[in-house]
């Protein structure tokens, strides 16, 4: 065991701990602690607690100010690591394995590339689909919930650009609309916020899907919930999962925005 407490085995680190100990001791209501204070909080002996306090100086986490110290922006750095190292469909994940335990049904992410969507995150169920799906899986995007989504969210002269880029993922699908048809579809989607799509790719396929938006409002993906038609019927899709779905895309965007808005700090 170490002097307060904590279990430590042979390849325990002490000194690291009691740093972080005092790392630990600073609060909201105590920006600025002496090296008495930091004694008392942490339970360490004040010469201790100075030579820590003179290696965290060196390193940039903390300075002196009048008669104690405070801590420095860069101990952002620490949090950040973390953060950093999540990836946006990481901080989607948890929200689309509890939108899956919430509906038993498979959801998908995907985003826009070119004419076709291209999936980047999924959590899916064990059930018979007509079409496989795993990451970087592609579809026209217009025969997709989440295409007419991310079409609908773009801007008109873009939208065009999009729509003339012959598709790649090599599948026909069963809906093949005239630019008439599909225009007034996006604008539907766009009055509601959310698109359908019943056996328009292919047969035995309904999803419902919606955008996610990032901090500054902007639809940079789309979420769908996905069942089989000869089970699920719409109403199901859109009187029960819908509204799972809308609040998980809802929570993704947040967390995203979190994540977005935390400072990235550099020495």
């Amino acid at each position: 065991m170490s002097d307060n407490g904590r279990g430590a085995g042979p390849d325990f680190i002490e000194a690291l701990a009691r740093g972080l100990d005092v790392l630990r001791s600073f609060r909201p209501a105590c920006p600025s602690m002496t090296l008495s204070e930091l004694a008392a909080a942490t339970g360490l002996a004040r010469p201790t607690v100075r030579r820590i306090l003179i290696t965290l100086e060196s390193l940039g986490y903390v300075r002196a100010v009048g008669r104690g110290h405070t801590l420095t922006p860069r101990v952002l750095e620490l949090g950040m690591a973390y953060v950093n190292a999540l990836n946006m469909w990481d901080v989607a994940r948890p929200h689309m394995e509890k939108l899956v335990a919430q509906t038993n049904e498979s959801t998908s992410m995907a985003q826009l590339d070119g004419s076709d969507i291209v999936y980047v995150a999924r959590v899916a169920v064990p059930k018979i689909v007509t079409l496989g799906v795993t990451i970087g899986t592609r579809f026209p995007a217009p025969a997709t919930s989440m295409g007419k989504v991310l079409l609908a969210a773009l801007p008109p002269d873009t939208l065009a650009t999009v729509l003339a880029e012959p598709s790649r993922s090599g599948i026909t699908p069963r809906w093949q609309p005239a630019p008439g048809d599909l225009d007034a579809v996006l604008r539907e989607v766009r009055a509601k916020g959310w698109a359908l799509a019943d056996q328009d790719l292919a047969p035995g396929i309904r999803s419902v899907a919606t955008g996610v938006r990032d901090g500054d409002g902007r639809v940079v993906a789309a979420i769908n919930v996905t069942v089989h038609a000869a089970e699920t019927s719409l109403e199901t899709l859109r009187e029960e999962h819908l509204p799972k779905l809308l609040r998980a895309a809802a929570d993704i965007g947040h967390d995203w925005a979190l994540t977005a808005a935390v400072p990235v700090i550099t020495a």
